[in-house]
């Protein structure tokens, strides 16, 4: 056997398809693009979808996108728990709901610190780090509550309370 005598294994190497050469080439006539239209014509922009609004027109211009799990907490500011119950009471979620300061019953309850406040128990889901010590600068405990919605984000209860932008926290940016 010599050098001339080797060639390649059959179907390894496949001829490349020569389209509008005739109807007996298989590829004749409109060599594949079928009959009349903007296909058959000209090519279209990539991305282009037939005049239905295209995926990069659809979608978001900014990045970002909202968690599937983000947690909406109720919030309450120390100034509305001051002005609603006198020094020495306990403050629990369920009675910040009977008063109307929070709506929603099945939501966690955070306190922000906007407000002075005076020697109250205050039982809530979650914190800021101001109500916190303005709670216990003003002679008053502090007690995180569990809920469902916010275990297993952080070891610790102050881990667990989360950044608030406006009404909503999103608890996997803190």
């Amino acid at each position: 056997m010599k050098i001339h005598h080797l060639k390649p294994a059959p179907g390894a190497h496949k001829a490349k398809t020569r389209k509008g050469r005739g109807e007996a080439a298989g590829k004749g006539k409109t060599a594949g693009r079928g009959t009349k239209g903007t296909g058959a014509r000209h090519n279209t922009p990539p991305g282009f979808e037939g005049g239905q609004m295209p995926l990069q027109r659809r979608l978001p211009k900014l990045p970002g996108f909202t968690p599937r799990n983000r947690v909406e907490l109720q919030t309450v500011n120390l100034s509305r728990i001051a002005a609603g119950f006198a020094d020495g009471d306990e403050v629990t979620p369920d009675l910040l709901r009977a008063r109307g300061m929070v709506r929603r019953g099945d939501a966690p309850v955070k306190v922000l610190g906007t407000g002075e406040v005076g020697r109250l128990t205050i039982s809530a889901h979650a914190f800021s780090a101001s109500a916190r010590a303005k709670i216990e600068a003003g002679g008053g405990t502090v007690q995180v509550l569990p809920h469902a919605d916010l275990l297993g984000r952080g070891s610790k209860p102050e881990q667990r309370s989360g950044r608030v932008r406006g009404r909503t926290a999103h608890l996997g940016d803190s």
